[in-house]
Order: C-alpha cells, then structure tokens, then sequence
C-alpha cells in the first residue's frame, strides 16, 4: 500500500461511510477504548520521561560527590576533622572538601529526628562532604590513606546504594515505554473485535452491496475509514483527559508532591502525547484494514 493509496483511504467518501452504520455498540465500544488508551498513554509516557530524567539526575550528580564519616569521641573529633580535610587536599581528583556545620547536619537528619535534635548531645560523626574533580577519585588509595592517618574516617563514594537507585529508574522507564507498548496492543485487539463484530453485523449489507457491483476494497475502505476516525477522535480526547490530570498534578518541589519526583512533562515533551492520537489512529486503521479483509474473504 503506497502513500497515495492511503490518502484516498482516508479521504471523506459519502456513499462509502454509509456503508458502516454511525452508531451503535462498536463505535461506543471503539470511542472508549481509544478515549481510555489515550489517558493512560498520557501517563505511560509522563512515568517514562520523569523516569528517565530521575535516572539521568541521579547518574550525574552522585556520581561526582563522595563523603567522609568520622567517628571519634569528642575530644578528638576536631583533630581528626582538620587532618581528613588536609589529606583531602593533597589528593588528586578531589576538587573540594568541607566540612559540614552543625546546622547542615541538623537539616540532614530532621526528617528522621525533627527540627528540635539535641545534637551537641548525641554522638553524631562529622560529615564531609567531598566533590570530585580531574583525574577522578581513588577511593582505594584515598581509603587506605585515611585509614593510617584519621582512624576514625570512613570513606563512603556512594556507589553502594547510586547504583541500585539509578538501575530502579531506568527500569521503571523501561516499564513506562512497555506499558506504551501493551497500551497499543490491547488497542489493536479491541478495536480489532469491534471491526469484526460490525463486519458481521453487516453481512447482509455487504452481500447487497457485492450484488450491485461493489468491490470488496470499496467495502473494506469503508470500514477502515470509519474506524480511524473513531479511534482518532477517541484518543484525542483521552489525551485532553490525560494532559489535564498530568497539569493538575502538585509540583515535585512542593511539599505535597516531593514523593512525585517530577511526574509530567518537560519542554518540547509537551509535544509527544499530541502524537498519541495520531498513532492510535495508525493502529487502528491496521487493525481494521487487516480485520476487514480477512472477514471480507471469510464472507465470501
């Protein structure tokens, strides 16, 4: 089937589309399945792309930061924090290192404890926080060389816990884009059924029409024709559904929707869902292009 073929596939045809009757349970049937498929496609593909950028945010960020944990009692706690910090300086790949204040690590821990912790109190271990820099960090060497002169520094680089939470977002972006994939195919099937189901309640139709002189892809265009369009339209307004639930969502930087991690769009990706219905319209018409033809030769 070339390019021009599937124009005039499409193309309005009066006599053709009273082929199909306009109502009934296979276009109710095919306007909510494909309404339905839109909305979740919306947020298929929201999941998918906040996924990935979680993925990538986590991957570049992590990546370059490392901290030191000292453990030491109270009174040498200050020592051993200014002697970390002097091997920290003398080591290649780290471009800074600071320590942070008791203010920094009340914030890091309130969540847990509440803003009111005692820490002077408890023996909390002091925190550095490390950026890397060029060549890149030896954490091997930078261990053993802590271990000799601050006894009491534990280097942690992160890659214990990064890399299960990046591995996590990428396969819930995989799953977002499986779940596109299953959308489109549960599609094809519904809207397949219905095809079928409307070619046979219109074998009679279609016997009058091949007595007359109709061809069967007159026929067959008919129907394809009329189920495009519903899917279309249908998805079309799914997505409108689905892009208004994804805009009411609460910002991810917003107490009540920290826990979203960016669900939605971003930039030019505000775009994509409009190609939903574009494509829920290329899956119908195979389906029911394919559907129409095997029931056409069934019918013969």
């Amino acid at each position: 089937m070339n390019v021009e073929t599937f124009r005039n596939l499409l193309k309005r045809d009066g006599r053709a589309d009273r082929v199909v009757p306009p109502t009934g349970y296979t276009a109710h049937l095919t306007l909510f399945v494909s309404g339905a498929m839109g909305f979740l496609a919306v947020f298929a593909l929201a999941l998918s792309l906040a996924s990935g950028r979680v993925a990538d945010r986590w991957a570049s960020e992590l990546a370059g930061a490392a901290t030191v944990r000292i453990n030491a009692p109270a009174d040498q706690m200050a020592a051993q924090t200014e002697t970390a910090l002097t091997v920290l300086s003398q080591t290649p790949g780290v471009a800074s290192a600071r320590a942070l204040t008791i203010e920094e690590q009340i914030a890091l821990l309130s969540p847990w404890f509440g803003p009111d912790l005692p820490l002077d109190t408890l023996p909390v271990p002091q925190l550095i926080e490390i950026v890397e820099g060029e060549p890149g960090l030896d954490a091997a060497g930078l261990r053993l060389r802590l271990g000799a002169e601050v006894p009491g520094a534990v280097l942690d680089d992160h890659s214990r816990w990064r890399e299960p939470l990046v591995d996590a977002a990428r396969s819930l972006r995989r799953l977002g884009w499986v779940s596109i994939l299953l959308i489109g195919g549960a599609t094809a099937a519904m809207i397949t059924l219905a095809a079928n189901a409307s070619l046979a309640a219109n074998a009679q139709i279609i016997e009058v029409l091949r007595l007359v002189g109709a061809r069967d892809r007159f026929i067959a265009n008919a129907f394809v024709r009329r189920f495009t369009y519903r899917a279309f339209f249908g998805a079309m307004v799914g997505v409108l559904f689905g892009m208004t639930g994804v805009l009411l969502l609460p910002e991810a930087s917003s107490d009540e929707g920290g826990f979203l991690t960016g669900l939605g769009f971003q930039g030019a990706g505000w775009l994509l869902p409009a190609l939903i219905p574009v494509l829920g319209a290329a899956v119908a018409f195979l389906a029911t292009w394919t559907a129409a033809n095997r029931k056409l030769k069934e019918l013969s």
